[in-house]
């Protein structure tokens, strides 16, 4: 299996693991696979449809996008190993943990509900959320880009999405399912695979070798149970983003001369 395939499911079944009981002391399971509901219902297939959903293989052209890094760089915000991880981080907890992440649960919810006017109040939410026109036009083409690949795997309702203003929470949570992957698996997947397009977008940045990559993610991965479970514990009212830096960051993106990414 090639290193990078190897590496995304290694650290996808460590997400799972975590989510469902190990002891980190004892590297022993404190009970048996659960379900989000309590029953051992577990589709052996939802963790490689995980591994297909959040693969960077997936052609919905995510790595064009570095979400404001790129003038963060520029400005000399971030410059080296140490500062690309305390940006990381914060959005990680203050942006992907407080926003994304509750929506795509919610999302979750109301797909398996088949609760649409509840699917359409939480895409709309999660686009008004985003504070900029890159911000916004990104989870639009990405939403789309989504939709589409979807169509292709035999998920006919994301179809319906074509035509409309889609997030890409929106169809991820769709997605996550119909392929019987459980709500906090897909959160953790969502958060990973963030996490892994903005280290890329930074190793071609800031420049950073492809070690200290390999070291960011490692650092991001231990904190990612943490910010599911608090992103699962949100309520309604505290679903926000304060990342004033990223905002401000990927409004002077717009106009900084010399661009790679889209944001």
């Amino acid at each position: 299996m090639p290193k990078v395939a190897t590496a995304t499911v290694t650290v996808i079944t460590l997400l799972t693991a975590t989510e469902r009981g190990l002891d980190r002391r004892s590297g022993r399971f404190s009970g048996s696979l659960m379900s989000d509901n309590g029953a051992s219902d577990r589709d052996p297939q939802a963790l490689l449809r995980l591994c297909h959903l959040v693969s960077p293989a997936l052609p919905v052209g995510a790595y064009a996008y570095s979400q404001g890094l790129e003038y963060a760089v520029q400005a000399g915000w971030v410059h080296d190993e140490a500062s690309t991880l305390e940006w990381l981080q914060g959005m990680s907890h203050s942006s992907l943990g407080t926003l994304d992440l509750p929506i795509l649960l919610r999302l979750h919810r109301a797909w398996s509900a088949s609760d649409a006017p509840a699917v359409r109040h939480w895409n709309e939410q999660l686009i008004a959320a985003r504070e900029t026109a890159e911000l916004r036009a990104e989870e639009q083409h990405l939403g789309l880009a989504l939709a589409r690949v979807l169509i292709e795997l035999e998920i006919g309702e994301a179809g319906e999405w074509i035509e409309a203003v889609p997030a890409f929470a929106t169809l991820f949570a769709l997605a996550a399912v119909r392929w019987r992957i459980q709500a906090a698996d897909a959160l953790a997947g969502y958060l990973w695979a963030w996490s892994e397009n903005q280290v890329l977008a930074a190793v071609k940045l800031v420049p950073l070798g492809q070690s200290a990559g390999q070291r960011l993610l490692h650092r991001l991965t231990r904190a990612m149970p943490g910010i599911v479970e608090r992103a699962r514990a949100l309520g309604d009212d505290a679903i926000g983003v304060s990342t004033v830096s990223q905002a401000l960051a990927s409004a002077l993106h717009e106009s900084q001369y010399s661009r790679l990414f889209r944001s």
